[in-house]
């Protein structure tokens, strides 16, 4: 018997068994995302037509070379860890192209989805469902302050274009730098 190893409260014992699955962590195949991604698919398909890209997604990893090259790897082989990726979720591997990339995978058989330890609720439903009341969102309606200063901003760009002197025809003023440098019969073209 050990303390806690969860907690560390030495009053509460555990069996060494039992604190070895509360330390270790689970191992996982690298293939458990598609295996689940399988199954989450099985719910509503029968054929799902994966790149091998998308299967590098799924996964998290790299499929390895041979998966590339090789039709042998794509095998139904239950003895292989990959292929028992699929073939636990009730898939098989129908068709493959190496060349444009892509596996179809069809579903041979329905999986339940394994259950977390925990007794399943039952619930009966006496009525039917009402949702609940919402109210509507009142507008918002901003300031006083802020309506001030957005009038304030209106007027000053008002302003500033009709305080702006209008030119007739193509002419434009000189930049300050022209007139500073050059007196106005001395420009150099």
């Amino acid at each position: 018997m050990v303390p806690d190893v969860a907690t560390g409260d030495p009053t509460r014992m555990l069996c060494l068994n039992c604190a070895r699955r509360t330390v270790s962590p689970r191992s996982v195949s690298k293939y458990e995302g598609l295996t689940r991604y399988l199954k989450f698919r099985g719910s509503f398909t029968d054929t799902v037509k994966l790149g091998f890209a998308r299967i590098d997604g799924i996964i998290g990893d790299n499929l390895p070379i041979e998966a590339y090259k090789s039709e042998k790897w794509w095998d139904n082989a239950p003895t292989r860890l990959h292929a028992k990726a699929w073939l636990e979720a009730g898939w098989e591997v129908q068709e493959m192209h190496l060349k444009e990339g892509y596996v179809v995978f069809k579903k041979v058989r329905d999986v339940k989805t394994a259950s977390t330890g925990r007794k399943a609720r039952v619930t009966q439903l006496d009525k039917a469902f009402t949702p609940v009341h919402v109210r509507p969102l009142k507008p918002k309606i901003p300031s006083k302050t802020k309506v001030s200063k957005l009038y304030a901003r209106i007027k000053n760009l008002e302003r500033q274009r009709t305080s702006m002197p209008t030119y007739p025809g193509s002419f434009r003023p000189k930049p300050k730098y022209e007139k500073k440098l050059f007196k106005p019969n001395e420009k150099p073209q």
